[in-house]
């Protein structure tokens, strides 16, 4: 039996950690397209998004919602890039932006329905003091 070279011995115990936390391949960028749309759809148009059917829609790519929240998340900056300049085109022509964005991820959108919520209610102010 050959013996262990003490450096190789080294980087084993060096990656142990790495590999118990589980490396994985960054997500598809499909994946980070749809989610910086509708961070985008939020912002221009005033959206809320729904939770439940945003995390279930990124699920369909193996994507947490952690990995693509900038800028915390380890895709969280490439996603802000994108959010910036999706943002920026929907603001050229809000209206038909917002239009079809609601047409595919609204209340009753064809692509996935209920992801973005019509803007809440502004709450109401409280009668001035005498």
């Amino acid at each position: 039996m050959r013996p262990i070279p003490p450096l190789a011995l080294a980087a084993a115990l060096a990656c142990g950690p790495a590999a118990a936390q589980g490396i994985r391949n960054a997500p598809p960028p499909r994946a980070l397209e749809t989610a910086a749309y509708v961070f985008a759809a939020a912002n221009v148009c005033g959206y809320r998004i729904g939770t439940a059917p945003f995390e279930a829609l990124l699920a369909r790519y193996q994507v947490g919602i952690e990995d693509v929240r900038p800028p915390r998340g380890p895709f969280g900056a490439k996603v802000q890039t994108i959010f910036a300049l999706m943002s920026n085109q929907m603001m050229q022509n809000r209206d038909a932006a917002c239009r079809a964005v609601a047409g595919e991820y609204g209340p009753e959108g064809s692509v996935a329905p209920g992801i973005l919520l019509p803007p809440a209610a502004p709450a109401e102010a409280p009668p001035p003091a005498k």
